[in-house]
């Protein structure tokens, strides 16, 4: 039962994902924290940062990551083509038509409206990391707290440093995790 579950999930994460690995986020979420309570939201944010720096596509390493966690190799199998098989089909399909109907103004218009889509679903999971960073959770609380200094300062400085001196992200990402590992241990 669980293979099913693992498959159906990430078949509907596959199906519904439009946008790429960031805007599957908030479906991964829901899926494996709500619907399936299989990860806590630190182990999610975890293998969510896991899937950012392995090579591939975001959810698919998500999935790959879940089905180990939830049911070995055979689940990280099971939910790996649960993930990808709703991709091939949709991109075979949409291929077909934008090839051939690519010249209308309705298809155009459709590619207008899901781009806007996107926006807002990648806006969600940004905002969801950003406040289990600063305060633990992944919704903001009701009468926010002090957050956590060292996630602001942190986030702040790499933002800075993004956008000020157009530092490579990769570069960003160590410094943060060096700089957090030391704060920890000091």
């Amino acid at each position: 039962m669980t293979y099913w579950q693992l498959f159906w999930s990430f078949f509907q994460i596959g199906l519904f994902s439009i946008g790429g690995g960031y805007a599957a986020m908030p479906l991964i979420q829901h899926q494996v924290m709500d619907v399936h309570p299989w990860l806590t939201m630190t182990q999610f944010a975890d293998i969510m940062a896991i899937a950012e720096m392995t090579p591939g596509p975001i959810s698919v390493n998500a999935a790959t990551f879940v089905g180990i966690r939830v049911s070995g190799p055979a689940g990280a199998i099971v939910a790996t083509a649960g993930c990808i098989l709703p991709s091939c089909g949709i991109v075979m399909a949409l291929a077909y038509i934008y090839y051939r109907f690519r010249g209308l103004s309705i298809v155009k218009g459709v590619l207008a409206g899901l781009r806007s889509a996107v926006v807002a679903m990648i806006a969600s999971a940004g905002l969801s990391l950003l406040t289990l960073s600063f305060y633990g959770q992944r919704t903001l609380p009701a009468e926010p707290g002090s957050p956590d200094l060292l996630s602001v300062a942190l986030f702040c400085a790499g933002l800075f440093a993004l956008r000020h001196f157009r530092v490579k992200p990769i570069y960003v990402m160590i410094g943060s995790g060096v700089l957090g590992m030391l704060a920890y241990f000091i």
